[in-house]
């Protein structure tokens, strides 16, 4: 038997202790906020956070991951610092341009409030250095600590949505929880971990601009492909928003809900223990074929159960647990299950484009991505139909995606006409 394997999952049951906690709090309430609020407010709050992601990836270069590589203390702290000047720099610059947008009568800006827009700025901040921190715990394999700062975080978004949805605070509710508890994240992580705080300067410093060089391949090649996953994992809310109206985009987002809800769960924690493992590996064997495969069991096993009730089952739960009008919902649901299963496996066992230094290789595959997607939903068919046809396109994007990730895990290098690349990455 491997002996890493419960080495593996000594970590992974530690990170999944506070996941399932942190995940869990939000799913919990949510049959009550869908009590108290409409699918419209859900819509407008889920088109929000989705911009909120795109921006706070932006924000981060992708520099998050170029920590768990770097164990030299004053790296790190160059590394806090680099994340904490953009994303100051950036959030300052889209609160100016979304106020610009909606005083020069933009049109997209009237389907956010004044509010929300005005808000962008400071939650993309706060999730871009929520990534810095979670990453520097898986670091050190500081896995409790930071399970720890995911529950205070998750707990006090589901407690101040559900407090201020019942003060009759309507849709901004949904705002502010999630700002609340994001702050109360980051504040928490910061107690508990004790990281490098950030030097900041007007502008950034000769360390800062080295680190940028040194690592320039996260921010050339995995910032495009990151920004594309993102881009392309919310654009289907942004385009059925635009195309349906926001009570469809409301059930859409329910409907991610529920499907994300295992891959938050039980993938995000598998993927904390994967990365500091393969790393691991791959320093010291010059393969990570051995965690690759064993995270690729754990993932399957986790996930067949989750996939096959929701496709089964999932109309009359959502009717049942959310309420009536949530019932559509549950028809996304079973119509993408399949595909959220191989996300599932799939998203963790990526961070092997990382660890062997592929970033291009990724690039090329989130363009493909991303062009399916927009492809897709701006097709002139009923939703039901393009939701159909994005699941057969991903899935076979997916398998694709698992392919590669197996051979770069065995150090195989496939041929430029595969990866539509001649030479490998600059590793990071």
């Amino acid at each position: 038997m491997n002996p890493s394997f419960p080495v593996f999952w000594k970590h992974a049951t530690t990170v999944l202790t506070g996941t399932v906690v942190a995940q869990a709090l939000p799913l919990l309430v949510a049959p009550l906020i869908t009590r108290l609020c409409t699918p419209e407010d859900l819509g407008e709050f889920s088109v929000w956070l989705g911009v909120v992601a795109i921006v706070s990836t932006i924000a981060t270069l992708r520099l998050e991951a170029a920590m768990i590589l770097d164990h030299d203390s004053d790296e790190q702290q160059t590394c806090f610092s680099v994340i904490a000047y953009c994303s100051t720099v950036l959030a300052i610059l889209i609160t100016l341009v979304v106020a610009l947008a909606r005083l020069t009568d933009f049109p997209q800006t009237y389907k956010m409030s004044w509010f929300g827009l005005m808000t962008i700025g400071i939650a993309a901040w706060l999730s871009a250095y929520n990534a810095a921190l979670l990453a520097y715990a898986t670091s050190y394999r500081a896995f409790g600590k930071a399970a720890w700062a995911k529950v205070f975080g998750a707990g006090t978004i589901a407690l101040g949505q559900l407090l201020l949805l019942l003060t009759g605070a309507g849709g901004a509710a949904l705002l502010v929880g999630q700002i609340l508890g994001i702050t109360v994240g980051v504040m928490a992580a910061m107690v508990l971990l004790s990281p490098p705080r950030p030097r900041l300067a007007l502008l950034p410093t000769r360390p800062q601009r080295d680190y940028l060089k040194k690592h320039q391949s996260f921010w050339r090649f995995s910032l495009p492909a990151g920004l594309l996953n993102t881009a392309a994992g919310k654009f289907p809310l942004f385009l059925v928003g635009a195309k349906y109206g926001l009570f469809e985009a409301g059930l859409f987002a329910l409907t991610e809900r529920i499907l994300t809800a295992p891959v938050s769960l039980l993938a995000a924690s598998v993927l904390e223990v994967f990365k500091r493992q393969s790393v691991h590996e791959f320093q010291t064997q010059g393969h990570c074929t051995e965690a690759f495969r064993s995270t690729f069991k754990a993932l399957v096993l986790l996930g067949c159960g989750p996939a096959l009730v929701i496709f089964a089952f999932a109309p009359d739960l959502c009717a049942w647990v959310f309420g009536e009008p949530w019932r559509e919902a549950g028809e996304f649901a079973r119509i993408l299950a399949p595909l959220y299963f191989l996300n599932f496996v799939a998203s963790p066992l990526s961070y092997v484009f990382f660890v062997a230094g592929k970033q291009k290789a990724e690039l090329v595959w989130q363009v493909a991505l991303f062009v399916t997607t927009i492809s897709i939903f701006i097709a002139p068919l009923p939703l039901k139909q393009v939701l159909l046809h994005y699941t057969i396109a991903y899935s076979i994007l997916y398998l694709i995606y698992l392919h590669l990730s197996y051979r770069y895990a065995r150090n195989a290098a496939p041929s430029a006409a595969q990866l539509g690349e001649s030479e490998p990455a600059e590793g990071g």
